[in-house]
């Protein structure tokens, strides 16, 4: 049986009349976002505005009564159908413009565009050109909201939203959590060009019941009645009632982008969306409480020529600076000196170098927090994070299995100022939850021109060799080192993950952390408290002069092994720990191979397309006079991980695979 929450449950009364200050405040907001709109459609049909426009014409009502009740500091996540929510929650017309037209005067400097306008100093996180992806980046900011104060999150989406995944993992995780968040659908009927009733076995109110989330519908061309009853719900969740799902029904007017020609759609329907227009009905709204018509009309024109006013200042401002395109891909990272380590210090597990980095973490910075899968109250599947979260219980925190909430979460408190230690049980599962590293972590921080911290840790592990099968033994790091703006490290030995682990948590920027499930039974001397390893900054772990190997996580151990054997033969090998793979030290690597002549690339990775090719094409670009034989590359061959131990140790590299390229190496070229 279906249980509907039903919303009397949130003690809302009968819809009132407005004050008359108020009404004019949200009619007069209204005027402003329908002539911006209006404005924008014209612009892009005459070519003034590049790229894709999605205007809300017709929406107008919902997104500033919803918006109407929030402080400067509550925090909004939008869709690409966003300009409304941005004006609304305070964003300058003018900037707005100017990012439409690609100014460097515009809200993130003509990095985002239309569909990714955002502006967090005052809580507007980012309107989205993924379907459905703010809302569980609203889900972190709501995390941290609760964690700082009373602020709330609204997290504006379509009816087409409600079938990502992403909308049912976030509204699982805040309403599991009680979190301050008011999960805002904007019903204009259609997702893209597909009707609402043909996408939706259950409606909204269904889904709500179902997550145990109260549920409210409004009449969203109503802008009085959407700000009566968000303002209520609004105080029930800054109460700490937990979120709250309101269902705003209203029309687009426009197709799904500027230039669709709507074939798709009903003509009737259309007449109907047409016959509710939110200025008109503010209008009437406004004669029924006494304000004169000359009163209304002098509102209307002194919104709209406002927002022309903005539309041709931000026309005459000046085009960005091409020498600043790659500006802001990263954050810069603070200065971190690497200390010295007792070689006598007692050997340590490698599990216990990443335990100890958390927990020492959690100790020493006030804004970090450790989520995930399991990772509270069973220590997490290998045990890392076991007993953390007795010492830590309300920063230590499980979360059920949902990859994209996790990450969402991750991504979301780091944008509203937490330092985030979102783990993923296994490095093949990130493939679950992509579009949150891919399109937003990575992202957000060059697209909102700096504006949006992104101090957010992904922890997690690989390893093959251990027959897990081809979904639990990849490594992905060539995948994610490609995507600008994630950083990704990569340690072999207990300092190195202490060390790397505490500069990832520290660091601005989104960095994932990937373990060696393999390794962490390994030994090697502990770490002194506080340690830090420059992120970046690659290490010899051993001196030679015939060829460079360079490897990192566990295969720079094996290429040690390996070099240490060929010693007794005469071969001076020179190993090169990366410890991060991106951004890789390319000046490491080059000296080193100017030194000795010679290069080889180890890593347990499929070898095609991977990090050894970009280090090979590297030298061979900037060093290739210095080579005096082939460089080569090891890795694993391209094929998924075999599970028969048999299959899987001829997948993988072996010290025969090393030794063998060493030496072809040493052949001069022919």
């Amino acid at each position: 049986m279906t249980i509907v929450i039903e919303p009397d449950m949130l003690d809302l009364p009968p819809l009132g009349t407005p004050p008359v200050a108020m009404m004019e405040e949200l009619f007069s907001e209204v005027c402003a976002v329908r002539r911006f709109e209006l404005l924008t459609s014209d612009l892009y049909r005459d070519g003034e505005i590049p790229g894709f426009v999605h205007v809300s014409l017709g929406q107008e009502g919902s997104a500033v009564g919803a918006c109407h009740p929030l402080r400067v500091s509550d925090m909004i996540t939008s869709n690409h159908r966003g300009h409304g929510h941005c004006l609304a929650k305070g964003m300058q017309p003018e900037a707005m413009f100017a990012e439409l037209f690609g100014r460097g005067t515009g809200a993130v400097e003509g990095r985002g565009g239309s569909m990714h306008i955002a502006d967090p100093t005052i809580g507007i996180l980012g309107a989205n050109g993924i379907v459905g992806a703010g809302l569980p980046i609203a889900v972190g900011a709501a995390h941290a909201a609760r964690t700082r104060g009373d602020d709330v999150v609204v997290a504006f989406y379509g009816d087409g939203a409600v079938a990502q995944g992403v909308f049912h993992e976030a509204v699982n995780l805040a309403s599991l959590w009680s979190l301050p968040v008011i999960f805002f659908c904007e019903n204009n009927g259609y997702a893209e060009f597909t009707a609402a009733a043909d996408g939706h076995p259950a409606t909204l109110r269904e889904r709500a019941g179902g997550y145990a989330v109260p549920y409210v519908e409004v009449d969203g061309s109503d802008v009085w009645a959407v700000a009566d009853r968000m303002s209520r719900v609004v105080e029930q969740v800054r109460a700490g009632r937990g979120p709250v799902i309101v269902e705003a029904m209203t029309h687009r007017w426009h197709g799904h982008y500027e230039g669709d020609q709507q074939q798709y759609r009903d003509s009737g329907h259309l007449s109907t969306a047409r016959g509710t227009d939110p200025v008109l009905i503010a209008e009437d709204r406004l004669r029924a409480i006494g304000v004169p018509d000359d009163r209304i009309a002098g509102l209307r024109e002194e919104a709209y020529s406002s927002i022309s006013a903005a539309a041709e200042r931000a026309g005459d401002s000046p085009q960005p600076l091409a020498v600043d395109a790659g500006r802001y891909v990263t954050a810069t990272r603070p200065a971190v000196t690497e200390g010295r380590l007792d070689p006598d210090a007692a050997p340590v597990k490698y599990i216990e170098g990443i335990r100890s980095a958390l927990s020492d973490a959690l100790d020493d910075d006030p804004l970090a927090f450790l989520a995930g899968i399991d990772v509270a109250a069973g220590g997490g599947v290998f045990a890392v994070s076991r007993g953390l979260a007795a010492r830590h219980p309300d920063r230590v925190l499980d979360t059920p299995i949902s990859e994209a909430a996790v990450l969402g979460l991750g991504v979301g408190g780091a944008m509203a100022g937490l330092h985030p230690v979102v783990e993923i049980m296994y490095l093949d599962f990130i493939g679950v939850a992509f579009d949150q590293l891919l399109n937003q972590a990575a992202k957000l921080h060059f697209m909102t021109a700096g504006r949006a911290a992104m101090s957010m840790t992904v922890r997690t592990q690989f390893g093959a060799g251990r027959s897990a099968g081809s979904q639990h033994s990849q490594s992905l790091e060539a995948l994610l080192a490609h995507i600008p703006g994630l950083t990704v490290v990569m340690p072999s030995t207990t300092a190195d993950a202490y060390g790397l682990l505490r500069s990832a948590i520290d660091d601005p920027n989104p960095v994932v952390f990937i373990e060696n499930r393999t390794l962490y039974g390994r030994r090697s001397p502990a770490p002194p408290k506080g340690h830090r390893v420059p992120i970046g900054r690659a290490k010899v772990t051993r001196e030679g002069s015939d060829v460079t190997v360079v490897s990192y996580s566990r295969m720079a151990l094996e290429c040690l092994e390996v070099a240490e054997r060929l010693a007794e033969e005469g071969v001076s090998a020179e190993v090169v720990d990366l410890r991060t793979i991106s951004p890789w030290d390319r000046d490491a690597v080059l000296a080193s191979v100017r030194k000795t002549s010679r290069l080889v690339v180890v890593h347990e990775a499929v070898t095609d397309f991977g990090v050894g090719a970009e280090i090979v094409s590297t030298v061979v670009d900037e060093a290739f006079w210095a080579l005096d034989g082939p460089p080569q590359r090891v890795g694993a061959a391209y094929s998924p991980a075999p599970y028969s131990p048999v299959l899987e140790a001829a997948w993988l590299p072996q010290h025969a695979d090393i030794e063998r390229a060493i030496r072809a190496t040493l052949e001069p070229f022919s």
